[in-house]
C-alpha cells in the first residue's frame, strides 16, 4: 500500500481530487496522509471526494506547519460535520519531541473524539522511550509510519509488521530552480522492496519534499519535476528547467521553454501519464496555467506512476 504524504495546500488537494475522478477503480489502492495547513473549502471538498470514492485516508490532527498548529479541535470538527458517518479513515498523530514527552496530554486531546473511525496512524518523527511505547498500546493503532531519517535503523522493529509503514524524503531539493538545470536524480525503489523489508506500506513526500514554505515568490527559473521508472526499475526524477533565468520577468515564457523540453522527452520515452499529457496539452496550446498547476500535475504524475506499479 502506498501512503503519499501531502500537506493540505490547495494544489496538492486538487491533485488528489482530480485523481479520484481519473482513476476511480484504482485510487483505493492508496491511503493518503494529509497534514492540513489551513481550513479551506478545497481541503473540505477533497476529503469529501475521497470519502465518496471509498478511499482510506489519514488526517493529521496535530499539524506541525501552517495555520492549524494547536487547532486539533477544529480539524476534528471537519470530520464530524463534513464526513458524517464515513469511517474509513485513521486519525493521524505526529509523534515528535512535543508529543513524545507529553503523552498524557495527547491522550487527553484524543478524548475529544466522539465519532467512529478506523483507528489511529502515528507518524514517528521521534523515538518513543520504552515506557511510552507501552502507553501507546492503549491506542487502536492501525499504522505506525516510521520516518527513517528521524529515527534509528531498528526502531521500526518495535511495532507489529502489519502496522509498519516506511517514510522517507527522497526528493533532492535544491536552493534554486536553476540548480536543477540539466539534472535528473534517483528517487527510490521502495515500491519494490517495502514488503520484504518488513513493512506493510511505504510513504514519501512525492516530488515536493518535506521542506515546507508558507509563501510563494516569483522564481528566476521555472522547473517541472517528473518522476518515472528507468530500466533499472528505480524511480527517478527528471527536471525540466527554463533557460532564460536572468530575472523574474516573463514566467509564461520560462514555462514554455521548460515544457518544450518535457514534451520532446516524453515523446522519446513514451511517457503517457495523465499529468504529463496535460502538460503537453499546455505546450500545444501555448497556455501558461500557473505555477500551482505545475505542482499539481507533478503530484498527479507521481501518484499515477505508483498506482501503475503496485
Amino acid at each position: 500500500m502506498y501512503f503519499p504524504y501531502l500537506r493540505g495546500k490547495q494544489f496538492e488537494m486538487i491533485a488528489l481530487r482530480e485523481l479520484c475522478a481519473l482513476f476511480p477503480d484504482t485510487i483505493t489502492n492508496i491511503s493518503p496522509i494529509i497534514e492540513p495547513v489551513k481550513l479551506s473549502s478545497t481541503l473540505v471538498s477533497t476529503l469529501k471526494e475521497l470519502a465518496a470514492k471509498g478511499v482510506n485516508f489519514n488526517l493529521i490532527i496535530n499539524p506541525r506547519v501552517g495555520d492549524l498548529i494547536g487547532q486539533d479541535e477544529n480539524i476534528l470538527e471537519i470530520i464530524r460535520t463534513e464526513l458524517k458517518d464515513y469511517q474509513n479513515l485513521q486519525i493521524g498523530i505526529i509523534v515528535d519531541h512535543k508529543t513524545g514527552d507529553n503523552l498524557d496530554y495527547m491522550f487527553q486531546r484524543l478524548g475529544l473524539i466522539d465519532f467512529e473511525h478506523n483507528g489511529f496512524t502515528l507518524i514517528h518523527n521521534y523515538e518513543l522511550a520504552s515506557l511510552n511505547l507501552k502507553k501507546i498500546q492503549e491506542l487502536e493503532v492501525r499504522f505506525n509510519v516510521i520516518y527513517s531519517q528521524k529515527t534509528s535503523r531498528r526502531y521500526y522493529r518495535e511495532f507489529p509488521q502489519e502496522t509498519r509503514v516506511s517514510l522517507d524524503d527522497y526528493f533532492k531539493d535544491q536552493a534554486r530552480n536553476a540548480d536543477y538545470l540539466g539534472q535528473e536524480s534517483v528517487f527510490s525503489e521502495e515500491y519494490r522492496f517495502y514488503d520484504e523489508d518488513g513493512f506493510c506500506g511505504f510513504s514519501d513526500f512525492l516530488t515536493i519534499g518535506d521542506n515546507y514554505s508558507e509563501t510563494g515568490f516569483l522564481p528566476r527559473a521555472v522547473a517541472i519535476h517528473i518522476s518515472y521508472i528507468k530500466s533499472d526499475r528505480k524511480i527517478w526524477v527528471k527536471h525540466f528547467v527554463s533557460e532564460s533565468n536572468g530575472d523574474v520577468s516573463d514566467i509564461g515564457g520560462k514555462f514554455a521553454e521548460a515544457v518544450a523540453k518535457l514534451d520532446d522527452w516524453a515523446e522519446q520515452e513514451g511517457i503517457t501519464t495523465q499529468g504529463v499529457k496535460k502538460l503537453q496539452d499546455f505546450k500545444q496550446s501555448g497556455h501558461f496555467p500557473g505555477l500551482g498547476t505545475l505542482k499539481k500535475l507533478s503530484v498527479m504524475n507521481h501518484i499515477e506512476l505508483i498506482l501503475n506499479h503496485i
